[in-house]
């Protein structure tokens, strides 16, 4: 399931000494498209949280092509490699206002309980999305 988020804008205080977008900043750029994406399944992150269920980044990758620089407007799509097992396994290219790639990545989160730190298998809210 693919889902590309609307345009947002690159913040003064996301860029480096470089004048670029700091690399840190990226990682943040994929956890605001999976909320998006979740959002838009109708799946409330917050909620899950509530009913005690979190899903850690245990894995992250990047390669970046160009920077963005401040000022510049970016969307995010975001692509759910397979359905959700235990994991949800994520790609994600970002892309400038001009179409041109700018970073490429992917992600693997875990399902566990609050309590415990326990795994656990994807929420039927989830699962539901895919059949």
């Amino acid at each position: 399931m693919n889902f590309t988020t609307r345009f947002h804008q690159v913040r003064y205080a996301e860029t480096d000494q470089m004048r670029f977008v700091h690399h840190s900043n990226y990682v943040k750029y994929f956890e605001m498209s999976r909320i998006e994406w979740l959002d838009a399944l109708g799946v409330s992150y917050a909620q899950m949280e509530r009913e005690g269920l979190l899903m850690p980044v245990v894995s992250v990758a990047m390669t970046f092509k160009k920077p963005l620089h401040f000022g510049d407007s970016f969307k995010v799509k975001v692509s759910l490699k397979k359905p959700p097992l235990a994991t949800l396994e994520f790609d994600y290219a970002i892309t400038n206002q001009a179409e041109e790639e700018i970073c490429t990545g992917s992600t693997v989160l875990a399902f566990i309980t609050a309590e415990k730190n326990k795994a656990v298998r994807c929420p039927k809210i989830i699962l539901d999305q895919f059949t």
